[in-house]
């Protein structure tokens, strides 16, 4: 926080300045600002965005009981260890909370992440073992499992029925005092880089609230905000929208611009500075900081893969991370397009034209686009479909990021909510989850058909994912990929109508006490409140048969009028020698370059993308010369506009059935500080225990005169 002295009229005291540039206006908040932010208040509670006083004093006893029986493990270690008894009555121990909880913004049920902060002379391995078999043994936990190996390593469990994330840093000193401050980057000092990555989360939330000028309304801002993207589907890190940590900057940012702003005013000027901000111009909280630590930091001077980065929102906190290195074009341009919405609907609520619920009404993404694709994980237990589709929602951004290189596709648009699939269409026992990504051909003009290969993309996508399943060891039997083409008219044998006709109503509807105006536009869809993969318990949608369907011809969203003529699907096949008979992936594998960015191209409804010096897009059909070359096993033609390809890899091949294969993973698995994609140059196996099957989706696009 700086603070800066100004000449102010009339002898006033000099104005304190927040972040890295002056205040765009200090008015004082007018009575009926006072009153739009209690009517926001009551708008969002039917959403359960506020906890009350009982669960609050619960969370507060928990964290209580963890603190102390952190103290009493680190006590005991330090006997083990042989310290002196003088030591250890003063060797401490804390824990340390960060994300919603410490901000302050967590709703009812929501998890704690929590950091156990321990002296110099306890070991990671101490934490992952002793301690984890001391939680063990108490009553009151449960659910309890450890991921060690992970980027940041966890222990996660349910302490008195609140489920806790904790995370532990060891700190180069002889005790931790109950005062003790992480926001000093001396305390980095002689780490190992997990123990840095562990703090990352409590330094930054602390930073975020010391660079606010009124910790009150920022806290009621977030929790509007995050209720509106998590409504409006753009709530989700992984999936290449922005999460907690990034709207909260946005949301202080907002703050420090307007310090004097009660909540509702900060939400409308919230709309106002980011659906005007210029991309990709980074949003700082603060200047950077130079520590001489030698930690890798966020500088597009420095490091060239960081001058790609869409939609740069900057970790107050040493070293200086990017949180949104995963927004992609089609992202950035979603998530502008509801900045401008959300806009206008703030306009239409201080004018008196309409009430915050309308803020909050979830769009009908079923309706917005012509083309979908149908992504499906299976597996044959529910244990392994949990892990399953973990593991294929963290990569749907590279099948995102694919489709946007096809020079015929302007965007594509995951929305974040997964749907269950349905059994009359797959084996019994089965546990399936559906993804729906909506996607706009680009207009292609003076061209009477467009011949669009949509192969590569989806290959590249399916191989990353299992490379990687194959490189941790979860590949089981069971476990498959499924790309489906679909058009809109098509979807109802996908989804229920209620999901497809969508109006003003939403499966979160009981979450609901009043509905606002109808909205402008139609645009994404999120149904879910509080996570972007929904559970897949419940009743089974219906799905799609295998009778073929008439042609279907509609106006895509450039007006023009497009028809499928046909849709093509190739089976090629490798095979090396066959040694033994792995789980199987389904139709397609190959993989994808992270530094590969998309090109400027045309956006819907006006917007523009503006990413400077973006690698050309790929050509439509990158392996069309390839093909010759291999042996095609069958072809397959169809005239409807509808593609369901499946795979049974425990029948031997026969006609349209192979066996496709998983690859092996070469490349890195730890997450990055810049960039988290496979290294596309992690080569595929030359040899493995079945055979290769790569599967070519074709859509020709007639144009109707």
């Amino acid at each position: 926080m700086k603070e800066m002295s100004s000449n102010m009229p009339g002898g006033q005291q000099p104005q304190k300045h927040y972040g890295i540039t002056s205040a765009i206006s200090l008015a004082p908040p007018r009575e009926i600002d006072h009153q739009y932010t209690k009517k926001l208040c009551d708008a969002m509670k039917p959403f359960g965005v506020f906890e009350d006083e009982e669960e609050l004093n619960h969370r507060l006893a928990v964290l209580g009981k963890l603190n102390n029986f952190v103290k009493e493990w680190i006590a005991e270690i330090s006997e083990l260890k042989n310290l002196p008894p003088s030591a250890i009555s003063c060797v401490g121990g804390k824990i340390f909370t960060f994300g919603s909880y410490r901000l302050g913004v967590h709703t009812k049920g929501a998890d704690i992440d929590a950091l156990c902060v321990a002296p110099r002379h306890v070991e990671r391995s101490d934490f992952f073992q002793s301690f984890f078999e001391k939680l063990k043994q108490h009553e009151e936990i449960k659910d309890l499992r450890a991921v060690e190996d992970a980027f940041v390593p966890v222990i996660k469990f349910k302490f008195d029925g609140i489920e806790i994330d904790l995370l532990f840093a060891r700190l180069a000193l002889q005790s931790i005092p109950d005062n003790l401050d992480l926001r000093g980057d001396s305390i980095l000092r002689n780490l190992d880089i997990r123990c840095i990555r562990s703090l990352n989360g409590c330094r930054v939330t602390d930073e975020i609230l010391y660079l606010v000028p009124n910790k009150e309304n920022f806290r009621l801002t977030l929790r509007a905000i995050k209720l509106w993207a998590k409504r409006r589907g753009i709530y989700s890190n992984m999936l290449g929208f922005l999460g907690g940590v990034s709207w909260a900057m946005l949301v202080a940012r907002t703050c420090q611009l307007y310090p004097n702003a009660v909540a509702a005013t900060l939400v409308h000027k919230f709309f106002l500075v980011f659906s005007k901000w210029e991309w990709p111009n980074p949003v700082l909280l603060k200047q950077p900081e130079d520590s001489n630590l030698n930690l890798p930091v966020w500088d597009p001077r420095v490091n060239p893969s960081d001058r790609y980065h869409l939609m740069p929102i900057i970790t107050p906190a040493y070293p200086q991370q990017n949180s949104t290195y995963n927004v992609s074009t089609s992202t950035r341009t979603i998530m502008s397009e509801e900045f401008k919405y959300g806009l206008s609907i703030t306009d239409e609520i201080l004018q008196g034209k309409a009430e915050w619920s309308k803020l909050f009404e979830p769009p009908n993404f079923f309706q917005k686009y012509k083309h979908y694709i149908v992504l499906t994980a299976s597996a044959s237990t529910e244990e392994n479909h949990l892990e399953w589709i973990g593991l294929v929602e963290s990569k749907i951004r590279v099948l995102v990021g694919n489709l946007e290189r096809n020079e015929y596709i302007t965007l594509a648009h995951v929305n974040p909510q997964s749907f269950p699939g349905s059994k009359e269409n797959r084996n019994e026992n089965d546990f399936v989850s559906m993804w729906f990504i909506g996607i706009i051909f680009k207009k292609v003009e003076n061209a009477e058909s467009v011949n669009i290969d949509l192969t590569y993309d989806i290959q590249s996508f399916t191989d990353t994912v299992y490379r990687q399943a194959n490189n941790i060891n979860m590949l089981k039997d069971g476990m498959r990929i499924e790309a489906t083409h679909v058009r809109k008219k098509q979807l109802h044998q996908y989804l229920p109508p209620e999901v497809v006709q969508r109006k003003k109503r939403s499966i979160a509807e009981l979450n609901r006490s009043s509905n606002g105006g109808s909205s402008k536009r139609i645009s994404l869809d999120s149904s879910h409140l509080d996570s972007s993969r929904d559970t897949d318990s419940g009743t089974p949608f219906s799905s799609p048969t295998n009778k073929p369907l008439k042609p279907t011809s509609d106006t895509d969203d450039r007006g023009k009028l497009v028809q499928s003529k046909s849709l093509t699907l190739l089976f090629y096949s490798a095979e090396p020698p066959v040694k033994a008979r792995p789980p199987s992936p389904p139709a397609s594998s190959s993989s994808v370059n992270p530094n590969a960015t998309s090109s400027p191209k045309e956006e819907p409804n006006g917007l523009e993308d503006s990413v400077n010096g973006a690698p050309a897009k790929r050509p439509h059909s990158p392996t069309q010369e390839d093909v010759a070359k291999r042996h095609k096993d069958a072809e397959v033609r169809t005239n409807n506009g509808l593609i369901h390809v499946t795979f049974d890899p425990q029948t031997p091949v026969s006609g349209l059935k192979a066996k496709p294969i998983p690859t092996i993973d070469t490349s890195r698995t730890q997450r990055l500080p810049s960039m988290e994609l496979p290294d596309a140059s992690s080569p595929l196996p030359t040899s493995n225990s079945c055979r290769v099957v790569k599967n070519s989706i074709k859509l020709a696009l007639n144009r109707h005169r």
